[in-house]
């Protein structure tokens, strides 16, 4: 499938709004689709483009080879959005999509002299920490413990055997390209940054959440939601007005 605005198989517009003045980029977490954020298309449509992004190795491009490396896919993922920055575009990713984010917006920053009107980091501890994780190393069933751990995949595909054979091999890529990321040192971008983070995340803590300030040149804030990993998925409402909060300050 690919977008017919852009012609891109990356690019996933669910509620197009062509009129809009600014476009909002949505990067889905490790193992996850572009579908992930159709609710929150479906929330802010008639206010932002919203485009969420389909990587290789899932659904429909299931038959495609996962991208392994965060830069390989930054640099893709930049290069399918060049021809979208003739208006502001924000950027939201969750969990691997918000290192993601960070990383997309460096190369526009950096390869195309464009910076994003705002970033909005989820779910994910800033690029300065790093944890030796291993999840791409482990067996299938220690991959579907992980899910479980972090409620992020439906209960109905960890069921089924045949569905979980088709996602695990975009969720052990798509470990391996988060886990062997590694931040270039003192690396930042000039665009503001939001920070959001679950009170409750297994992964990420407030102060991992917070640590984001320092990879910003411009401005910052953190905000804290009840629930885990997956908090965006039951604060959707909060998440949207806080989006549109930050995009259409007077």
């Amino acid at each position: 499938m690919t977008d017919p605005a852009s012609g891109s198989a990356w690019i996933r517009r669910f509620h197009p709004t062509p009129d809009s003045g600014v476009r909002l980029v949505c990067l889905p977490h490790a193992g996850g689709s572009a579908s992930f954020y159709h609710p929150m298309s479906q929330a802010l449509s008639g206010r932002l483009d919203v485009m969420a992004i389909q990587y290789p190795g899932r659904q429909d491009r299931r038959k495609e080879p996962c991208v392994e490396d965060i830069g390989e896919l930054a640099l893709a993922v930049a290069a399918e959005l060049e021809p979208c920055l003739d208006r502001p575009v924000a950027l939201f990713g969750h969990s691997m999509g918000a290192t993601l984010a960070f990383e997309v917006a460096r190369v526009m920053e950096r390869k195309y002299a464009f910076t994003a009107a705002h970033v909005f980091v989820s779910g994910r501890q800033a690029p300065s920490i790093h944890r030796d994780e291993t999840v791409h190393l482990r067996g299938d069933d220690g991959i579907v413990r992980e899910m479980l751990a972090l409620q992020g995949t439906d209960a109905a595909v960890l069921a089924d055997e045949e569905l979980l054979r088709m996602a695990l091999p975009a969720l052990r890529g798509d470990y391996r390209a988060i886990e062997r990321y590694r931040a270039e040192p003192g690396a930042v971008v000039a665009a503001p940054v939001t920070a959001l983070t679950g009170d409750s995340d297994p992964r990420v803590s407030v102060a991992d959440a917070e640590a984001w300030r320092s990879h910003t040149t411009s401005g910052f804030d953190l905000r804290v939601f009840t629930g885990g990993h997956f908090f965006p998925a039951k604060n959707q409402a909060a998440v949207v007005q806080l989006i549109s909060s930050q995009l259409f300050r007077s």
